[in-house]
This record gives structure tokens, C-alpha cells and sequence, in this order.
């Protein structure tokens, strides 16, 4: 499916895009054919309000695509072709791609910043397909994740769409529990690293439930939590665990190669140190802890998880509580590989990008960019991420602190069931731009730098999420976006009070006894990719009454239907009998606010 639109600088364009002589093109990093970014074509103006992103000092944006589905990992082509993977999982059950493959194809031929040119291919899902995140060109073929596989689609000089069917690289990659994707990277002599995210928060006996133990030993590392290793020039290889390239990944996601060939990875933290274990986390504590991950990939190396995990606070790898851990314990964790640099807690790292060009600043040569997606359970804590930051590397190691080098992605909500937008892939292209991708709307942006050459690595500027009228002071209470919001109007469960359903809302968002419902739900109760709408009157484990409402919140829920994410009895959270009254009753307003 090819679409052609007008481009910015008018007329109607119809434009056969054309992919450049892949296996001879020169330049090629560690990671095989993709793009170094040393080209010196001209670049834009920079245009309008960057797309809606705030930005480092001397770089602007351009809305690249958009509403293109979830769009996940991409990699750009010598060309400037751009290629991305679309995900319709069971994180996104309510939103139905758009028709055509799960591979989308875009080119920019005017030079205007946007694509003028997007063609869909592969697997449909009419054909059973769900797409995936993973996504990487090695010598004349895209590789892409699909439900469970590896596919390779052969690609000719002058065109950029597959030029036969897809051949099987690697099937039978797991897709149970907590972390179903499967993104990879290909070397230049052809190694394929797959990461394999865990199938549980911290394997235990009873996933993400108050006090249980971890399995020890963890056998779930046998076959998750990890990195595996493979062969990209081979087809019809099968998953199995002895190709297991490091293990004590929980969820890797984002890979990149230096200019030195070394491979890093970033690492997604466990979940509910508090709401597991409250006899020894504070819920501010469990909400910073523990850190996200930037690792160097290291062969055999046991990176913790699920025996430890990294205190940016104590700067050091610590007994997880599930094996005996009190957040200050080290035990087994001094045999275990730290990270390279750290970063707040939840704030889900979902790609990796080193720069190899030449188009930005001295400062940002050969460091990472890292898509943060967004937390969901920094509660009580505003929620975090939703941003791109920079990290500075010298020779592997960190060589000064992190910035956020792109803000204001989530727009006025940092919540998972209403940001705008929320990054999720990260790809260099030819002419040094740096691409970010959506999941929400499937929005692409294209960043490029246009100062002299001498701004230095610097923050962007806070998003500015709520307007403050000229001589009036910032309201006490700060700018989240919850912050001062008064109960909505909602009707009253029988023979209960307005006042009973204002304290449920209060616990509901965190602003009491440490709850923890709106991280899963939605500060909206419209849910989120990790638990149901409330807001529907549609329930899933009861009928909706007041009575069965307070029974699935004091007992929870270990094994979800339809949604990811575990509820532990009382929500996690160290919830009073009229607690647990208060939230039955707000929740069953919210349920009953649209019912005549």
C-alpha cells in the first residue's frame, strides 16, 4: 500500500522511492548497514513550534509521519530511506492498526522534513500478524520482529519495498507474561542479539504478590531475562536456550553498537518494591527505585535481575527482597555486572541510539540517546519519562551526567491511559538526523541541529504544560497536571456519601495511604496498556456492584484476562477496611458517571 500526499513546500507529489545500492554503500557502522550520518546535505529551517518538543539548545523538530499505528523500533536506510515495525499486541487491545502490513517504508523527497511517500508491507493482520518492535538492515535484507520470529525480506537497489516474500531467520521466540517483544541488532559479520524480556516483575512464586518469595534458582533465566545470540546470515534457526548470550536482562529493549564495535543495551528495572514489600520501602523510595540501565553487553556476563538490582542512590547492585535483600544487602550482587550510568526509577528505556555522525555538536559525537516511554507506577511520585535523553560516553563508561535532550512528547498528562505521545524508537539517519518514534498515535519526528557548531550538551527546556497569566505567581501546589484538581461531579453509591467517593478519588491518585490505582487505571480511570478502563460501566471480575467491587480490590487479581499487569490484594497498597471502602465507592461512580 503506497500513499502519496502533498509535501509542505506544495504540489502533488508522485515519487517511486528508491533504496541505494545496500550491500556497496560505504560507511557502515558495527551495527551493519545502518546509517553514519556523515552526509553533508543542506540542512532545513527549523519550522513552527518543533512539532510540539522542547529541545537542546540549536536543535529543532519536524512532524516526519504521522498516525501511522504503534509504531515501535526504526532504522534508516543510506538512502534516507526510513523503516519502521508497528505493534498490535495485547498492550494496544482497543486499537486496530491502520490496513496494510505491520512494515511501513517512508521517504522524504523534497528535503521538507516530512515523508511524502509512505508504503505499508508485511504480514497483515488479516493474516494472523501482530507485528512487533524489533527492526535492523544487514547487507541486502530488512529484518523484522513478528509474533514470535525473525523475518528477513530480501531488498534490490531502486526500490524500497521487499522484492520477494519473507524468509524465516529465527521462530519459537517466547511470548507469555510480562514482556512479549523481542527487539534485536545485527554486528557487521552478521551476529544477531535478541533480547528476551522477563516473564514476570521479580520471579516470584506468585507474580507481583505482597511477600512471595523468588524462585531460587531462578530457572525462568534459562529461557528469559536476557540477551540470545544468533546468526543473521542463517535461516530456520530455532530458539532454544544454549545460544543465551548474557543473562540478568529484566527487559532489554533498546541495543546500539559504538564506533569500537562494543554493544550496549538499556535495562527496564523491576516493579513494587514497596507494594511487595513494605516492611522495608517507603512508597517514595519504591517510586525512584531502582534505577533504569544503560549495560554494556558483556558475553556470559549475569547482569542481576532477578537476585539484584541497582540503587542509583547507593551506586551500587543490592539484594533484591525476593532473595532475602533489605534494600541495603549485598550478597550475591558483588559478582554481578553494574551498569555503565543510571537513570530514575519506571521511567521504561525503549530504545538506544549512539551517534556516529557529524552534524551535531562535538559533545553529542559517539554518545546515546535513550527514548524514555513513560512510567506507570511512580506513585505517589508525578509520573516520569516520556522523553528523550542524552547520555555522554567516553571509551564505553559515562563521561559526565545525563541530559533530557527532548521534552514535552506526553503533552499536559505524564500518565500512561492520556499522554499525547510517549517515545519509543530511535534511529539515525544518512544525513545526521536523529528520528523518534510513538506508540500512542504513531507519530514520527526528524530532529536536526541548525547552530554554528558550538553549543554544548544542555537540557531542553521544561515543557511548559500549564500557562501562567503575566504577573500572577506559580500556583504553590506546581504545574503536574493533577495537581489543586477538584472531585469531578459523580454520582453516589447507594447509602454512601459524596464525601466517601472524594477520599476514594484521593487514594485513587496517590494523594493518600500511598495509593497506587491510577498508575495501572489511569489518572482518568480510563486504563492503560497495564490495567482495564473503570470509567466504562464493562467489569471484568465483577458484576459492578459496590460489594464486588471491594471484593476484587481486597483480594486482587493474580491472573488478569484480557490486561498485563497483576493487582496485588488492596492494590499494593498498605489499604485500611475504609480505605478500601472509599476506593469501591469512587470506583463505582466513575463506573456509573456516563449511565443515564
Amino acid at each position: 500500500m503506497t500513499i502519496r500526499v502533498k509535501g509542505w513546500c506544495g504540489g502533488g507529489l508522485s515519487v517511486a522511492p528508491s533504496l541505494a545500492l545496500l550491500a556497496a554503500i560505504v560507511g557502515m557502522t558495527a551495527g551493519g548497514i545502518a546509517a553514519r550520518g556523515d552526509a553533508q546535505a543542506q540542512q532545513p529551517a527549523c519550522r513552527g513550534d518543533s512539532g510540539g518538543l522542547t529541545l537542546s539548545p540549536g536543535f529543532c523538530a519536524t512532524i516526519f509521519a504521522d498516525n501511522l499505528g504503534h509504531v515501535r523500533h526504526l532504522v534508516a536506510a543510506p538512502d534516507g530511506t526510513l523503516y519502521a515495525n508497528t505493534w498490535s499486541g495485547r498492550y494496544f487491545p482497543n486499537a486496530p492498526p491502520p490496513p496494510g502490513g505491520f512494515l511501513i517504508a517512508l521517504k522524504d523527497t523534497t528535503g521538507a522534513g516530512r515523508a511524502d511517500v509512505v508504503q505499508r508491507f508485511g504480514v497483515t493482520l488479516e493474516a494472523g500478524g501482530t507485528g512487533g518492535s524489533g527492526i535492523a538492515l544487514y547487507h541486502d535484507a530488512l529484518f523484522a520482529e513478528e509474533n514470535g520470529r525473525i523475518l528477513r525480506y530480501p531488498l534490490a537497489p531502486g526500490t524500497a519495498l521487499p522484492i520477494g516474500p519473507p524468509t524465516v531467520v529465527l521462530s519459537g521466540l517466547p511470548l507469555t507474561g510480562d514482556h512479549p517483544m523481542h527487539p534485536f541488532a545485527i554486528d557487521a559479520k552478521g551476529e544477531l542479539f535478541v533480547d528476551l524480556g522477563s516473564a514476570t516483575n521479580s520471579c516470584q512464586f506468585q507474580n507481583r504478590i505482597p511477600n512471595s518469595p523468588g524462585h531460587n534458582p531462578c530457572t525462568e533465566k534459562e529461557t528469559r531475562g536476557g540477551t540470545w545470540r544468533y546468526d543473521a546470515n542463517k535461516t530456520g534457526q530455532v530458539f532454544s536456550p544454549k545460544e543465551r548470550f548474557v543473562s540478568g536482562l529484566r527487559n532489554g529493549e533498546g541495543f546500539a553498537f559504538d564506533d569500537a564495535g562494543r554493544l550496549f543495551a538499556t535495562q527496564h528495572g523491576r516493579d513494587q518494591l514497596f507494594q511487595n514489600w513494605p516492611r522495608f520501602y517507603t512508597a517514595a523510595q519504591s517510586a525512584d527505585l531502582p534505577a533504569e540501565e544503560l549495560v554494556q553487553l558483556v558475553p556470559g556476563a549475569d547482569y542481576g535481575w532477578p537476585e539484584c538490582y541497582y540503587d542509583q542512590e547507593q551506586n551500587k547492585l543490592v539484594l533484591a527482597p525476593e532473595y532475602g535483600g533489605d534494600g541495603k544487602a549485598i550478597g550475591v550482587c558483588a559478582h554481578r555486572q553494574a551498569p555503565v550510568a543510571a537513570y530514575p526509577g519506571h521511567w521504561a528505556p525503549n530504545d538506544l541510539a549512539i551517534y556516529h555522525g557529524t552534524r551535531f555538536p562535538e559533545g553529542y559525537r559517539g554518545g546515546a540517546f535513550i527514548a524514555f516511554h513513560g512510567s506507570w507506577n511512580r506513585a505517589p511520585l508525578p509520573q516520569g519519562g516520556y522523553n528523550v535523553v542524552f547520555q555522554p560516553l567516553a571509551d564505553g563508561k559515562a563521561s559526565s551526567p545525563f541530559v533530557v535532550f527532548a521534552d514535552g512528547f506526553a503533552g499536559a498528562y505524564k500518565d500512561p491511559g492520556r499522554a499525547a505521545f510517549r517515545p519509543t524508537g530511535l534511529a539515525e539517519g544518512p544525513d545526521g538526523a536523529l528520528y523518534v518514534s510513538d506508540d500512542v498515535h504513531g507519530r514520527i519526528w526528524r530532529i536536526t541541529y541548525n547552530g554554528d557548531g558550538s553549543d554544548k550538551v544542555a537540557a531542553a527546556p521544561a515543557p511548559a504544560f500549564v500557562a501562567i497569566e503575566p504577573g500572577l505567581a506559580a500556583p504553590p501546589e506546581g504545574t503536574h497536571p493533577d495537581a489543586g484538581r477538584s472531585t469531578p461531579a459523580l454520582p453516589t453509591p447507594p447509602d454512601d456519601s459524596m464525601g466517601q467517593v472524594a477520599l476514594g478519588d484521593r487514594i485513587f491518585h496517590g494523594e493518600a495511604s500511598d495509593g497506587t490505582c491510577s498508575g495501572c487505571h489511569g489518572s482518568n480511570a480510563g486504563g492503560s496498556t497495564v490495567g482495564p478502563p473503570l470509567n466504562s460501566g464493562h467489569w471484568l471480575w465483577s458484576d459492578g456492584s459496590l460489594p464486588g467491587l471491594t471484593l476484587t480490590i481486597e483480594n486482587g487479581v493474580a491472573h488478569p484476562k484480557q490486561y498485563q499487569g497483576v493487582m496485588p490484594p488492596l492494590g499494593g497498597a498498605p489499604l485500611s477496611p475504609r480505605d478500601v471502602a472509599a476506593v469501591a465507592a469512587y470506583v463505582w461512580a466513575v463506573g456509573h458517571a456516563g449511565k443515564p
